[in-house]
């Protein structure tokens, strides 16, 4: 499992973001400015998948500094994101009042969080190359990859079994595919819009056919500098963890990242937080 991955795992299951609540997310609104039609009419499942991977793939980075983050409950909260394939990924967020929340990261070596709340505090972090072997990895609720995908970077494996596409209501297809997992057989539903072949909705359901976890996303907006296409809104629902959020991601900026590299994948430090190694034996504080 890859530093981002291994993050979102952390953020779900420790429920960093204080947004825990077992509601379903609210629909999202599609796009609202019309996008080129991508697929022919009754595509086939191969025509489905290269047009997906074709814009999809080409996404390496994406950054947005108007970014917004909300629960059931929970104040909104602001923040700025930004990730660079295969593993970088930062995430602040804060309020007017308090400042900075949350800072959450993952550089080539290592993945971390802060959060202003947590106890005790700490800038709590784990090596990649220690993380197979670390308690933390007993700990997932559920794997992380859907939520890699669910910010719009998602993309058909053409290696793994797929079904369909099948047409639903209102233009939209949808495709399932099998993937092994150490639990037995997942399965992994996504529905793509029939004419431009974006990504709306994504659930994965475990060997029992429970829901895992699922996403919705919207507000599908064109790049106009790369021509490709990203959504702003996304919803969503986590039933193992009673975690749903939502996150609006505002004006993306795909394959254009802002301010210094070497700060922004660099693990911060904080006043009276020290550093918290979760993936050492005994999870000690180092000094």
């Amino acid at each position: 499992m890859d530093g981002y991955r291994s993050l979102l795992l952390l953020l779900v299951t420790s429920g960093l973001f204080a947004l825990s609540g077992a509601g379903c997310p609210n629909m999202v609104r599609p796009y609202t400015t019309p996008l080129p039609r991508a697929l022919p009419h009754c595509p086939t499942i191969e025509q489905v998948i290269q047009v997906v991977n074709r814009n999809n793939s080409q996404i390496h980075s994406f950054s947005t500094t108007d970014a917004k983050l909300s629960g059931p409950g929970s104040p909104t909260l602001r923040a700025s994101i930004a990730f660079q394939r295969p593993n970088r990924l930062r995430l602040r967020a804060e309020t007017g009042l308090t400042g900075p929340e949350i800072d959450l990261g993952s550089n080539d070596e290592l993945f971390w969080f802060w959060v202003r709340r947590n106890q005790p505090p700490g800038v709590y972090f784990c090596r990649h190359d220690r993380l197979a072997t670390s308690h933390m990895q007993q700990i997932a609720v559920i794997k992380p990859d859907w939520l890699i995908d669910a910010l719009g970077t998602a993309q058909f494996d053409p290696t793994l079994p797929h079904q369909g596409p099948f047409p639903l209501s209102g233009g939209r297809l949808e495709v399932r595919t099998i993937i092994e997992t150490p639990e037995g057989p997942a399965t992994k539903v996504t529905v793509v819009d029939a004419d431009g072949g974006l990504v709306l909705e994504q659930r994965v359901f475990d060997s029992q056919g429970r829901l895992l976890a699922g996403s919705v996303a919207g507000g599908h907006r064109m790049d106009p500098l790369t021509g490709l296409i990203m959504p702003t809104v996304v919803e969503i629902n986590c039933p193992p963890a009673q975690l749903s959020m939502r996150i609006e991601l505002g004006n993306v900026r795909i394959n254009r990242l802002p301010g210094d590299p070497a700060e922004l994948w660099t693990m911060p430090s904080y006043q009276g937080s020290p550093p918290v190694d979760m993936c050492s034996p005994w999870s000690h504080r180092e000094e």
